[in-house]
């Protein structure tokens, strides 16, 4: 058996980034849009397969063990069985539907009860997806996070952990959507992944269900916040971590300025003049010691093999399912390009792709900026998803 592949531990760390010490957040405002973001395309030309980033401990043992749980089909109030592999997991049950529902309750329909996984951006915490959750809920979609916490990947078991969680993941959904609803109906899944981690999280949970198309087919839709270009692109990989380890003081977290509005946008180049002058030469550094480190870690062999496996089956064994990516033109982390030309290659493959860029906004912070227009597109998107789960 091949032994798992250690790759960002502390010694590694230590002599290749900087020991960050404490300073002081950055004060920040979010520029007001005067006008809404236009849709770059909303078409439904077809989509199905992006690509992917995850140097997790690659072990064969993880390829070949097959998708087993003791999930208790029967059991209505909290589906899933915690074990040491899903105790991070949180299932958030929609509340069942009232007579006088006003919101459309797209995941509890008559043919099909639908559990949304939202699968985190790097760094991200469960109460960042709080709002998100509540959302699904609201329109009678059960809800399951997964979140990767930096530390996760950087100390002490060095990946294995996130390894087993995103198996433990795996198993549990697949026995929840393998069993039916107490009155007969069937159940399916739909993908909301944040950045490329998220995305590469979901490469992973399909690369365990290869050989499946019963359960290939029960995922009715995937979303893509804010990732899914770039995978093998240590630029990439360094702005991420960045982004991840100085959170709020990251400039990849600052919202593009309307220079329309003169004075707002003199403030906030005065503002950065004062405070980013510290920070900026701290993230200079930081961004380019970690695009050496991922240089390297990127072209190991047996992590360069592992991410190619996921990058194939991304973009060329995916579920024929719809696909929407949310993206902006002002992401600092992902850029825009790589997921446009993602989205084409998937649109050249006759995939159904849906697409709408924010432009101004940060990475994995369309919602924030933009709410009511990020619900918006997300509603018509689910359209798209029922359509497939009725004609199914």
């Amino acid at each position: 058996m091949e032994g798992p592949v250690r790759i960002l531990g502390p010694s590694v760390l230590n002599r290749r980034l900087l020991l960050l010490h404490s300073t002081p957040s950055l004060s920040r405002r979010t520029a007001a849009v005067p006008h809404p973001p236009r849709i770059l395309s909303l078409s439904q030309t077809p989509s199905p397969r992006p690509s992917i980033f995850f140097p997790l401990s690659l072990s064969a043992s993880h390829l070949s063990t097959p998708i087993t749980s003791s999930f208790n089909h029967d059991s209505s109030s909290y589906p899933f069985t915690p074990t040491s592999e899903t105790a991070h997991l949180s299932w958030h049950r929609a509340p069942f539907p009232g007579s006088g529902s006003t919101p459309p309750l797209w995941g509890h329909r008559k043919d099909c009860e639908v559990t949304v996984v939202l699968l985190g951006w790097l760094g991200a915490r469960e109460k960042h997806l709080r709002r998100y959750i509540e959302w699904y809920n609201s329109r009678g979609f059960n809800a399951v996070t997964f979140v990767v916490g930096v530390r996760e990947l950087l100390w002490f078991d060095l990946g294995v952990r996130v390894e087993n969680r995103i198996r433990g993941l795996t198993e549990e959904l697949v026995s929840w959507v393998s069993g039916r609803e107490d009155d007969g109906r069937e159940r399916g899944l739909l993908f909301h992944s944040f950045s490329n981690t998220g995305w590469l999280v979901y490469g992973s949970f399909l690369e365990r269900l290869q050989g499946r198309q019963d359960l290939l087919e029960k995922i009715k839709g995937c979303v893509v916040d804010s990732g899914g270009g770039d995978p093998l692109n240590p630029k990439v990989w360094a702005a991420g971590f960045s982004a991840a380890l100085l959170k709020k003081q990251s400039s990849s977290a600052s919202p593009a300025t309307d220079p329309k509005n003169s004075q707002e946008f003199e403030d906030d180049v005065n503002l950065m003049k004062m405070q980013g002058n510290e920070m900026s030469m701290i993230e200079s550094t930081l961004l380019s010691s970690l695009e050496k480190l991922f240089s390297y870690v990127l072209k190991l062999p047996d992590v360069e093999r592992k991410l190619e496996n996921i990058v194939n089956i991304l973009l060329k064994n995916q579920p024929l399912c719809p696909q929407l990516y949310l993206y902006s033109t002002a992401d600092k982390v992902v850029p825009s390009q790589s997921i446009e030309l993602q989205m084409e290659a998937q649109r050249s493959m006759g995939r159904r792709v849906f697409s709408f860029n924010f432009r101004t906004s940060p990475h994995v912070d369309h919602f924030r900026t933009f709410p009511e227009q990020y619900l918006s597109v997300i509603e018509g998107f689910l359209k798209e998803c029922l359509v497939i789960v009725k004609q199914n």
